[in-house]
């Protein structure tokens, strides 16, 4: 492990954050949120109740298996369009959760959903088939077919599970980012696919005044936010301040830097270390948003990000030109100084995990020896955005450590091969001896990410202090 050293002031501990860094979003919020979740579910299985679902159940074979069936389809139901909301950019709940605690409750979500959307079809099948000489393919192939609403219910089933089967991780890694992305929009397909289903056959969806106006209710609230926070605000911000390409930079091979300006950057509430969701009019694939995050801390006049090449929409970004009108969604990410809770401050990234947080090294408000920037690369030589992040870390008197070499491959660490002899906790303390009374902000890959958090955790950094970013889906 080598480092590169700036000035460094005595260090001091137990230091208040300046009101301009205290968390942007209070906790409460996310509270609400989570609760408003579960009250969702309740009151489904309240409506579920007072429509005599449980005297069904008990009544018969046919009506044990129906019955359950309409209560697993309601919650397949309300799961779905909890997905829907969830990842439909809704201000507080993506300040509250961030995008990567948003991601994996999406996914959690997402399973959920789709198990109980095939127990509902089991369990409808079955109920059915009790009382019919068709058996179970024939059955289900007459529900399809004859009932109102069903062939498009179906419809959206295969939707939904091309979606499902494409957000398995061994899939996800073999599908380029551009096609699991296409993939993924069959979720809003599916939803809106299952909604003449539900209205046309599902008694306990217009079983009551009650039903009919929250299930109503839910689905417009969830089309309005989708129209309102993926559509409606991303088009008037990027209008509003006209955002066009100023500037491309090759930083070095692989690796471009993107200089976007525009009018009244100033009111756009932005910090150091979000990401936007990109968009280059004009240019082949326009359609499809990449998520940048920012490299360098908003200025008020231009927005800065850093693209290493993986694939061919982020590799493209070289070949913009300047001019170029540019759509944006966002600022997304809880990756900023606003939830800061200490003075001092770990910032650790591995690979271009750097760009966000050299963003946040240039955003925060600190003395010389308040923070400390350790960044894991494969070769020291080719350490991305190296003199850029040297000289903002000088100018602040921030210490910054670069930790080479290929990560150590018999266990889960984040040190490199070279350092394997060492424990993960014991070097990060050697590294940060007062980690524990750190704020720690950790971007990089998952695998690393996860193997950082845990030593922090071990080192005595609450849960609460450590704030991540991943680069993955």
């Amino acid at each position: 492990m080598s480092s590169t050293t700036t000035r460094q002031a005595p260090r001091r501990t137990g230091m208040t954050p300046s009101p301009t860094t205290a968390a942007a979003t209070p906790q409460w919020w996310r509270d609400l949120a989570g609760a408003a979740a579960w009250l969702l579910c309740l009151f489904v299985t309240a409506l579920w109740v007072s429509g005599g679902g449980i005297q069904t159940a008990t009544g018969s074979l046919a009506g044990f298996f129906l019955s359950l069936g309409r209560l697993t389809g309601m919650w397949a139901s309300v799961l779905v369009l909890l997905q829907v909301l969830l990842m439909a950019r809704i201000p507080f709940v993506e300040r509250s959760y961030g995008q990567d605690d948003l991601t994996r409750k999406h996914r959690l979500v997402g399973f959920t959903s789709f198990t109980l959307l095939l127990a509902h079809l089991v369990l409808i099948t079955l109920g059915y088939a009790a009382n019919t000489t068709l058996g179970l393919v024939g059955t289900f192939v007459d529900l399809v077919l004859s009932y109102p609403g069903m062939l498009l219910a179906f419809a959206a089933t295969v939707a939904l599970t091309m979606v499902v089967v494409t957000s398995i991780r061994r899939a996800r890694r073999a599908l380029r980012y551009e096609s699991w992305h296409l993939i993924h929009l069959y979720a809003y397909l599916g939803a809106g696919l299952a909604v003449p289903h539900q209205l046309w056959t599902g008694a306990d969806f217009l079983s009551s005044t009650a039903a009919t106006v929250f299930w109503w209710g839910l689905w417009v609230a969830a089309l309005l936010a989708v129209l309102a926070f993926r559509v409606g605000m991303p088009l008037w911000r990027s209008m509003r301040h006209r955002l066009v390409v100023s500037e491309v930079i090759a930083e070095q091979p692989g690796l471009t830097t993107v200089v976007v300006t525009g009018r009244n950057l100033d009111a756009l509430r932005v910090r150091g270390g979000q990401f936007f969701q990109w968009r280059f009019l004009g240019v082949p694939g326009w359609t499809r948003a990449h998520p940048y995050s920012l490299s360098a801390a908003p200025d008020g006049r231009s927005l800065r990000f850093t693209v290493e090449h993986v694939g061919d929409g982020s590799a493209a970004v070289a070949d913009l030109r300047p001019g170029t009108p540019v759509l944006v969604e966002g600022p997304y990410g809880r990756l900023h100084v606003g939830v800061r809770r200490r003075r001092k401050v770990l910032l650790m990234a591995s690979g271009i995990g750097v760009t966000p947080l050299k963003a946040i090294l240039e955003d925060l408000d600190q003395r010389p020896g308040d923070v400390v920037l350790v960044h894991r690369v494969h070769d020291a030589a080719t350490r991305m955005l190296a003199t850029a992040v040297d000289a903002s870390a000088a100018a602040r008197g921030a210490q910054v450590v670069v930790v080479p070499g290929r990560r150590v491959q018999a266990r889960a660490s984040w040190l490199p091969e070279s350092a394997a002899h060492l424990d993960d906790v014991a070097a990060l303390r050697h590294l940060v001896p007062d980690v524990a009374e750190r704020d720690v902000f950790v971007c990089g890959a998952s695998g690393w990410m996860d193997a950082v958090v845990g030593a922090a955790r071990s080192a005595g950094v609450p849960a609460a202090n450590i704030h991540i970013e991943a680069f993955a889906l």
